[in-house]
């Protein structure tokens, strides 16, 4: 990005609060011409004093059930370039077909799970679904491919705006799932790349990114990691 912007000329940009996850400013990478803060900071700040903003957000019910039975974890489009979307099926298939239980997160249920009622409505997909049966907890996974160089702080946005978009009480039904089971929002992001840096980053410096660690906090985000080596996957907390 050539441009150098202010810390006011940051803040002009994030006023309107729809569809927020997908403004340019969230995903702006470096620091201010005049206060030297990393955009990021900037922008978290604003909403941790605007939070209440978030509550603005209307849930959208589907009619349809949000459990497709279409779903069954194989590619059916080889030439596809969606390669989060690849990640996301093969996950499903070992959860489902071969099986496998994940560390924290428990059995892959889902993939690519709608959140629109109608075509009009401005939401995406969920890209994934779990659930820990020992945890009773769903998580809401906002899955990134290992080369995205989108910012930690879209990755909780756009997870965080999935978890007030959807039909709480619909989805666990749908899934047959009890009533009583905990929902989180999860930025499911490669070990050890661009997002994964910038947490060992906030960890490792104290302050150098405290106000997205608030907002983190604040907003009862989970992170969890996604390791991969030689062909095989692995979830990490931490």
């Amino acid at each position: 990005m050539g441009k150098k912007y202010s810390k006011n000329e940051i803040l002009e940009e994030i006023q309107d609060m729809g569809n927020f996850y997908k403004r340019k400013v969230v995903n702006y990478i470096g620091a201010t011409s005049d206060s030297k803060e990393y955009y990021t900071e900037v922008v978290a700040e604003w909403i941790l004093k605007n939070i209440y903003l978030f509550d603005y957000i209307k849930p959208i019910t589907r009619e349809k059930s949000y459990k497709a039975d279409s779903h069954d974890g194989k590619n059916k489009d080889n030439d596809s370039n969606r390669e989060e979307e690849k990640i996301a099926m093969k996950l499903f298939d070992l959860s489902q077909n071969q099986g496998k239980v994940f560390d924290v997160i428990g059995k892959i249920i889902d993939y690519q799970t709608p959140l629109k009622d109608i075509q009009t409505d401005k939401a995406g997909k969920i890209d994934l679904l779990a659930y820990n049966e020992n945890e009773k907890t769903l998580r809401i996974l906002e899955l990134k491919k290992p080369d995205s160089k989108e910012t930690m702080l879209r990755c909780v946005l756009e997870a965080y705006t999935y978890l007030k978009i959807v039909d709480k009480a619909k989805l666990l039904k749908d899934f047959g799932l009890a009533e009583n089971i905990k929902i989180k929002a999860c930025p499911f992001v490669f070990y050890g790349k661009e997002q994964h840096k910038e947490m060992k980053e906030m960890k490792e410096i104290k302050n150098s990114r405290k106000n997205l660690e608030k907002l983190i906090e604040k907003l009862g985000i989970e992170i969890i990691y996604l390791k991969e080596e030689n062909g095989e996957y692995s979830v990490i907390e931490k």
